[in-house]
């Protein structure tokens, strides 16, 4: 297991008390984050576990102003801080994603979905399916059953296409500073 910073654009606003740092209005109510907040989520990035000493050094904070940094983009959801694992060597040797189609609304389904403990990731799309689910099984026999008796059966799943991971090339939290 190591650890990983995951970063992501949150829809809720800055807290108006801190002074903004850049001029840029916040694009669909999502936060616009400066130069040295980006620069402590890459400092987290490469190392979810660095001391906020260290990071304020390489930013140009003390340890405090980053402690208190980190805590706002965490309150903020801009960030989060995880323990990640590889799912093979915690016994889950089978990965999929699953194109779904949907008649109707598909809020029901994706929350449904949702509440499904091997489903690790939905997206609402458009293209050629409306739904993109990754799940996350111990073999086959349960990845089968997940689909086949569980997925299918929702109401609203016109269709389903299972994409299998046979391996995997990349994997990279890193997107979350360019």
């Amino acid at each position: 297991m190591h650890s990983v910073l995951v970063a992501s654009r949150s829809a809720e606003q800055r807290d108006s008390r801190e002074p903004r740092r850049d001029s840029k209005e916040p694009r669909n109510g999502t936060p616009q984050l400066d130069a040295v907040s980006l620069a402590i989520v890459q400092q987290l990035q490469e190392d979810g576990r660095r001391p906020y000493a260290a990071i304020g050094k390489a930013v140009g904070l003390s340890e405090a102003a980053v402690r208190q940094r980190v805590q706002k983009l965490l309150d903020q959801g801009v960030m989060q801080i995880v323990a990640v694992t590889d799912p093979l060597t915690v016994g889950f040797r089978r990965q999929a994603m699953l194109g779904i189609n949907v008649d109707g609304d598909l809020d029901p389904v994706a929350d449904a979905l949702t509440a499904m403990s091997e489903v690790e990731y939905i997206v609402i799309t458009a293209g050629s399916f409306d739904l993109m689910v990754e799940i996350v099984c111990e073999d086959d026999d349960h990845l089968l059953e997940v689909i086949n008796k569980r997925v299918r059966t929702l109401p609203g799943v016109r269709s389903t296409e299972s994409f299998v991971y046979l391996k995997l090339k990349k994997q990279t939290y890193m997107w979350g500073t360019r």
